[in-house]
């Protein structure tokens, strides 16, 4: 008789992946994939306005994810976007190149052959991305 063990999920995937690699903690994965997701549903609702089928391969440009991840961090956290990040360790985006790599060594993400780590260099300047491009939303009605 032989007994199989439960395949890990995502989630224990992820947490064995940020005890093993200390650079970032797992809310920057799961950060990360999150804004993924919110790439890819954004992706989506823009082709079904335009009358399109959805991307069959469902890959994503490091500008758009990128994009993407300013975007989703602004949304998530307003004006502490920047904070939170560096209290993941996220400074620069060659970091969210590191643990987009890190995510397709351990097979939870996939590549195209034409994808490099190098690619995210110098993609934005958190503070310009950050701070200087919050603006509250102003109330109306009151």
């Amino acid at each position: 008789m032989t007994t199989t063990l439960p395949t890990p999920t995502t989630q224990q995937r992820l947490a064995a992946l940020a005890a093993t690699d200390h650079r970032y903690p797992v809310e920057a994965y799961h950060f990360l994939f999150e804004a993924l997701d919110h790439v890819l549903e954004r992706q989506e609702r823009s082709a079904r306005r335009h009358g399109e089928d959805a991307p069959p391969d469902r890959h994503v440009s490091v500008h758009q994810l990128l994009e993407g991840l300013r975007e989703y961090a602004l949304e998530q956290f307003g004006p502490l976007a920047r904070l939170v990040l560096e209290r993941w360790n996220v400074y620069r985006t060659e970091d969210f190149g590191e643990i987009v790599f890190s995510l397709v060594e351990h097979r939870l993400l996939n590549k195209q052959d034409t994808d490099r780590k190098s690619d995210f260099r110098n993609g934005f300047n958190f503070r310009e991305a950050f701070d200087k491009a919050w603006r509250p939303i102003p109330k109306t009605g009151t």
